[in-house]
């Protein structure tokens, strides 16, 4: 027995150890971490019980049966983040270049339905060159067993996807299938045809970086959630987002009260926000002076930056905060902006997380191309995720809240628990101006001096339908409250909700706008 165990440990080391020593030396010199030093990072240290290590490919044909290398080019298996359970799989480069075949589907597979039937997060490590070639139709399929787990998996588990290499082809879509998408910059690529493909149907010269690099999904497409120049960081930030959620969708997010009083008033607001509402301001300073510390994570921070979708603490208990961002385009909803913060709302549903919601927005962006975008289409998107949303939800209106925009940013009656406004709110159809020129334009045009009766009726038309206690005063804001209370009153309103309960309709599934 002693001899067995002791070739059993040889085995294994040799297996942890890798193909040999120069694929490692090759990986290190992209600038890459190695499969297990990228488990050994992610996960606490000494927690990782690996699965199906000395698992191999049966394949033949060229070449095939010849290398038959244990791990087939994926290691999977368990640990945890904090304490608590994280199912893993990483693709290895230095096997195959991490190609996928039917062995090493199978091994994903097996961890795909741990992680479902036992109700644990799971976070996949990608760097693989798409579907083992040699393999066939046998590596495709292998890839339709993930896409359906992934599925099957979403709204139930949180499913993160970290990519730290190429992702090429249909491999690429396992990862949009997942809650959230992280990339390192000059390491890891996403695109369903890459550069040569690319050139030779499009005559396009592109490089990969520039075709599918972090940067270009962080701010163009939309892909990414979240981008870090380095692989060490961006799994500690791995681990930060998974202490923020909870194992599955039938638990609650993990408190962790800190120091920061939840009595605490916010002065600073007072100068942060100007009660002119033309001024821009930063509202990520305002989220700051109102979270626990200071401290938040923001989704999609470089896509759509005229709305802010962050992750943050209110008197210890985790909440989604969707914030318009008068910085840019003054905080206006369009197309890129209502698809962001419709997915923000969905994920925060799925997985038990308060919504609070912090308006400051002058109405969808005009233009023919967002109509001919599909504006409308986009932004139902968002109108449909807060209203299929049962978790707590309590709104904040800083200053204006104009038209349909600000139906759909989670008002009274869309279905917002508790709606609150500062007593600069400006809830109204449209801005005082355009009102007036709508309402009175045939006084306006019949007067002697145009101007100065504009002036006196946008006055009139302000004074009787925009004071800051309108909507109070009709039952559409529950309370106007003092702006350096917002954190003590946001604290006890959540506390108040905790145990809330709502039932949708019996059905299959919604439809949601496509």
């Amino acid at each position: 027995m002693l001899q067995r165990v002791d070739e059993l440990s040889d085995l294994k080391r040799r297996v942890v150890a890798g193909p040999d020593p120069e694929a490692t030396r090759r990986q290190h010199a992209r600038g890459k971490l190695t499969v297990r030093e990228r488990i050994d990072a992610l996960l606490d240290e000494g927690s990782f019980q690996e699965i199906e290590g000395l698992r191999r490919h049966r394949a033949t044909g060229f070449g095939l049966e010849a290398k038959r290398p244990h791990t087939d080019g994926v290691v999977t298996g368990w640990g945890t983040v904090h304490g608590r359970s994280v199912f893993v799989y990483a693709h290895d480069f230095r096997i195959f270049g991490g190609a996928l075949g039917e062995a090493h589907a199978q091994k994903i597979h097996k961890v795909m339905d741990l992680a479902i039937a036992t109700g644990a997060p799971l976070v996949s490590l990608n760097d693989g060159a798409g579907a083992r070639i040699q393999e066939g139709v046998t590596a495709l399929s292998g890839y339709g067993g993930i896409f359906q787990r992934n599925t099957r998996a979403s709204g139930v588990i949180p499913q993160i996807s970290v990519m730290l290499g190429p992702c090429a082809g249909g491999a690429a879509y396992s990862p949009a299938l997942t809650d959230f998408v992280f990339m390192v910059r000059g390491t890891s690529q996403m695109f369903i045809t890459g550069p040569d493909v690319v050139q030779a149907v499009t005559g396009e010269r592109v490089s990969h970086d520039a075709l599918g690099g972090a940067d270009v999904h962080a701010e163009r497409s939309g892909v990414a959630h979240f981008v870090y120049d380095d692989e060490a960081t961006c799994l500690e930030e791995v681990r930060y987002l998974l202490s923020m959620l909870p194992q599955n969708n039938r638990e609650q997010p993990p408190a962790m009260l800190g120091a920061d009083p939840a009595d605490r008033r916010g002065e600073a607001l007072y100068d942060l926000v100007p009660s002119d509402g033309n001024r821009p301001y930063d509202m990520r300073a305002v989220i700051e002076e109102i979270v626990d510390d200071g401290a938040h994570l923001e989704v999609h921070e470089r896509w759509a930056g005229n709305v802010i979708c962050t992750l943050a603490r209110l008197g210890g208990r985790v909440v989604g905060i969707v914030a318009n961002q008068p910085q840019s385009l003054a905080g206006v909803l369009d197309i890129a902006g209502a698809e962001k913060a419709a997915g923000f709302v969905q994920t925060c549903d799925a997985f038990n997380l308060p919504i609070v919601t912090l308006l400051d927005v002058p109405g969808f962006l005009p233009g023919v191309a967002q109509e001919h975008g599909g504006i409308i289409r986009h932004g139902a998107k968002l109108l449909y995720a807060y209203c299929n949303a049962t978790v707590p939800r309590i709104s904040v209106v800083l200053r204006k809240a104009y038209g349909g925009a600000y139906i759909v940013m989670d008002s009274r009656s869309i279905g917002a628990d508790l709606s609150l406004a500062w007593p600069t709110n400006e809830i109204a159809v449209m801005g005082a101006d355009g009102a007036a020129n709508v309402i009175f334009r045939r006084e306006i045009a019949a007067a002697d001096d145009p101007d100065a009766t504009r002036m006196q009726l946008t006055k009139e038309y302000r004074t009787n339908l925009m004071h800051p206690y309108h909507a109070a005063e009709r039952g559409l804001v529950d309370d106007v409250i003092d702006p350096a209370e917002t954190r003590p009153v946001l604290i006890r309103s959540l506390a108040m909700l905790t145990t809330k309960h709502a039932d949708l309709p019996m059905r299959k599934h919604g439809n949601p706008p496509q």
